[in-house]
């Protein structure tokens, strides 16, 4: 095959000058090196495929490692639903059940989740089930090895831990009756695992200062957590065929994972709120400082004051308080007023942007179904309360898309049916 070389530009001379003298040509030996080159020098030489090679690799895992006595610390005993389970969607198992590691999970070490993948190896290897009779856990024995990748690989791992639900520990249900310590120790010391700052503080107990105190909460109230949602990405197209889909996924999949650290990070505050409501301790800081107020309050009034002065001095304070409290409630009653009137503004304009919303990207190149669009529009604005039009409003301001604005409304429609506030047979054009 025969290439054409693009033609000169015009100007150009053919002459070449030289800015630096060229240096001594050396010979040197140059060889690809690594264990990537080397597997896949093995599997070219011996002609095998991905599985063929994956299943060889577990066997000289299991001949290398020798057999310990500690290895019944593991659990081999999955369930059939584990068992079943498709490898294709290997990303929804359980990798640390699959190893056996279920008790372990992100404590596990290094050395534990070897030898527990030749535990589950040695046990569910497809040729021994084979020789034994078994059903055909092919399937599973990818799954073994998908783990194993995942769970030995730092990045994978704290991909997989960060969305590993089965390691989280719920926090007390609010309104119950239990002891404070007991119930929210547990929550923080599994929240703590996704700190980047070392060491976390302990929740502590009942005799704990109010420095500790204070620099326990302010801690969490400024959490900085490494946990993010990587592993729940939507895969990418491997083929170039479509690029503008492929990047439109990567978008799609850097987009869900804000929403979920920003829901996560706000979970988070809401229960650090709740647990400093209900710590005794601060209610006792509280306490002590109100009797230490009340003390200094009554050495400063303590002394050689007269009787009358001291009635006085009540009453005038009194008078005082009364008519604070009477401008107070004026004011209050004034600037309630306003905050209606500006609610009230605020929500005509929130329906002004989401009407104007489909308008802006000129009714999503449909023109030709403004009417529709506009009637849906309507329909769904009336079924909005306050804080999902705010929320609405949040997620169309500014935003020039119009397939972003669509699936923005898609989404919202498909909520308000699922929640039966609109019936899905009124919408004419937002169905999902």
């Amino acid at each position: 095959m025969s290439a054409v070389l693009p033609s000169l530009p015009s100007g150009f001379s053919g002459e070449f000058k030289g800015h630096k003298k060229i240096t001594t040509p050396l010979r040197r030996p140059v060889e690809p090196v690594g264990r990537y080159f080397l597997a896949h020098a093995s599997r070219t030489i011996r002609g095998h495929t991905w599985s063929e090679y994956e299943k060889t690799a577990a066997e000289k895992n299991v001949t290398k490692v020798q057999e310990s006595d500690q290895d019944d610390e593991f659990e081999q005993n999955q369930s059939e639903e584990l068992l079943s389970h498709d490898p294709r969607d290997w990303k929804t198992a359980d990798l640390y059940a699959v190893l056996g590691l279920t008790k372990y999970r992100y404590r596990a070490t290094e050395d534990q989740i070897r030898r527990a993948h030749r535990k589950a190896v040695l046990k569910h290897h497809p040729d021994k089930k084979g020789e034994s009779g078994g059903l055909d856990q092919d399937g599973f024995f990818k799954i073994i090895q998908k783990a194993y990748e995942t769970l030995l690989d730092p990045v994978k791992r704290r991909q997989f831990d960060s969305v590993d639900e089965e390691a989280d520990v719920a926090a007390p249900a609010a309104k119950g009756k239990y002891d404070f310590f007991e119930a929210w120790k547990p929550f923080f010391d599994s929240e703590a695992r996704f700190s980047n700052k070392k060491p976390v503080p302990e929740l502590g107990d009942i005799n704990s200062s109010q420095k500790e105190v204070d620099a326990f909460y302010s801690f969490w109230y400024n959490f900085d957590s490494w946990r993010s949602f990587e592993f729940l990405d939507e895969d990418v197209p491997d083929d170039t065929a479509n690029r503008d889909h492929k990047r439109y996924i990567e978008r799609k999949n850097v987009a869900a994972r804000k929403k979920k650290k920003t829901e996560d990070n706000k979970r988070l505050i809401e229960l650090v709120k709740r647990a400093s409501s209900e710590d005794p301790r601060i209610k006792l800081f509280k306490e002590a400082e109100k009797k230490e107020k009340e003390r200094k309050k009554w050495e400063r009034e303590a002394g050689s004051r007269k009787a009358a002065e001291e009635a006085a001095a009540k009453k005038a304070a009194e008078e005082k308080a009364k008519a604070e409290a009477e401008e107070q409630a004026k004011n209050l009653k004034e600037s309630s007023k306003k905050a209606k009137e500006a609610a009230k503004n605020a929500k005509k304009k929130n329906k002004r942007v989401v009407r104007n919303s489909v308008k802006d990207v000129n009714y999503f190149g449909q023109s030709d179904k403004a009417e529709i669009i506009d009637a849906d529009v309507d329909l769904l604005i009336e079924s909005f309360d306050d804080m999902k039009l705010s929320s609405v409003v949040s997620k169309l301001n500014g935003v020039t898309d119009p397939e972003v604005v669509k699936a923005t409304f898609i989404d919202v429609a498909k909520e308000i049916v699922d929640a039966g506030k609109l019936p899905a047979s009124s919408l004419k054009f937002f169905q999902n």
